[in-house]
């Protein structure tokens, strides 16, 4: 159960200094945002230890329209990554566009084919002002995907009543913030599913305890943190159970002036071996054709390790934007071969960008794509040797 994906994408409007303040989700057009999350999380099988996952979260959102109503278009696209056994950088798994309307209290319009955000109509906000002690309770909803573990085509929709307690006031990193708490406890025995691969979840039960942290001159969420443990029942008898916590926090960067910044990383690269700088949809990417790994390897050479070096200390110039790498192969082996071998040497260009400090582990989004991409033929060698490449992209949001 990939749990925690950025639930909380949207945008509060606070009156600072009075002891009753109202709670309105507020909308900006062309507005972009992101969210970071980190989530550690124990998983046991039939109340066994299995194994211990770390995930980080990354979504990117922007706001098409606001409406006269004081609701939003949001629309974006989420990510999940897992941690490499043995190296600081997550590896990409999971990649979702999800597009809805929210209103000012928090009600979610969203089309029935998306699986993202996982967490909604959380938080939802009373038509009244609140003072720190207030509480409140409205109804939510987990929407998961079972596609992979049980064959369940549809989001696997989860109902439950979350309660709210306003807190109050509170500063944290020099930051003057208001205190939410969130909670709520689920068991839920869902109909059999009409399409399923034989196992099924026959009943969800838990809990989840949530912190929102609301910056009120900005108007939006500054971080948030949970604690949660889940168990379901499967039809085949077995249990799972994940326990574990999550934290949150949004980032804001500057609009990015591609064409500036790509000028800037082909004057820092200048004089690097196989190394070229160009624009793309997503941002500016760095690309090193003709890597060098051992062979059928992800362990880089010396000279290679030395590069991404250099371009690590050039990365360091701008800490706001996240990073992609993008692991491409020539056309050799299985497609399964080439998808892991890009995946895996990808991951160890991300690894060292992390050892080297700069940027976290979470900031970093790492993906291999075998030999889908190829930008030469591969019937020569120089063409094949221009395929072998590593692309690291500096993000626009």
């Amino acid at each position: 159960m990939k749990r925690r994906i950025a639930v909380f994408l949207l945008a509060c409007a606070l009156v600072p200094g009075l002891s009753a303040e109202r709670f309105e989700h507020k909308f900006r057009p062309g507005e972009k945002y992101r969210f970071l999350s980190t989530v550690e999380e124990d998983i046991f099988i039939n109340r066994k230890l299995s194994h211990r996952a770390q995930i980080a979260n990354r979504i990117s959102f922007e706001v098409p329209e606001a409406f006269p109503d004081g609701s939003g278009l949001l629309r974006g696209e989420f990510t999940t990554s897992t941690r490499v056994k043995g190296l600081e950088a997550f590896v990409e798994d999971q990649r979702y566009e999800s597009e809805y309307r929210l209103s000012r209290n928090g009600i979610y319009d969203i089309a029935p084919r998306y699986y993202m955000p996982v967490v909604r109509n959380v938080p939802t906000f009373p038509d009244r002002d609140l003072a720190p002690g207030d509480t409140w309770a409205a109804p939510g909803e987990e929407r998961h995907d079972f596609r992979g573990d049980y064959g369940i085509p549809d989001p696997f929709v989860i109902p439950f009543t979350a309660s709210y307690t306003y807190v109050g006031p509170e500063t944290r990193d020099g930051t003057d913030l208001r205190v939410i708490r969130v909670s709520y406890t689920i068991f839920h025995r869902p109909p059999e599913p009409l399409i399923h691969d034989g196992v099924f979840p026959t009943q969800i039960a838990g809990w989840s305890e949530q912190t929102l942290y609301w910056d009120p001159l900005r108007g939006g969420l500054h971080s948030y943190e949970e604690r949660f443990q889940f168990v379901l029942e499967l039809s085949n008898g077995t249990t799972a159970e994940f326990r574990g916590k999550a934290a949150s926090r949004m980032l804001e960067a500057p609009p990015l002036d591609r064409d500036a910044l790509a000028r800037e990383l082909r004057e820092a690269t200048k004089g690097m071996e196989n190394v070229t700088v160009q624009t793309g949809d997503e941002g500016v990417t760095i690309t090193i054709e003709n890597v060098q790994f051992e062979a059928d390897s992800a362990r880089l050479l010396p000279s290679e390790i030395e590069k991404i070096a250099r371009i690590a200390e050039i990365l360091k110039s701008y800490p706001a934007r996240d990073i992609l790498v993008e692991g491409h192969t020539a056309l050799a082996g299985t497609a399964a071969g080439r998808r892991q071998l890009s995946v895996e040497r990808a991951a160890a260009v991300a690894d060292r960008i992390v050892r080297l400090g700069a940027r976290s582990a979470d900031r970093i989004i790492v993906r291999g794509w075998g030999a889908e991409r190829p930008i030469d033929t591969n019937s020569t060698e120089a063409g094949r040797s221009r395929n072998r490449r590593v692309e690291i992209t500096v993000l626009e949001n």
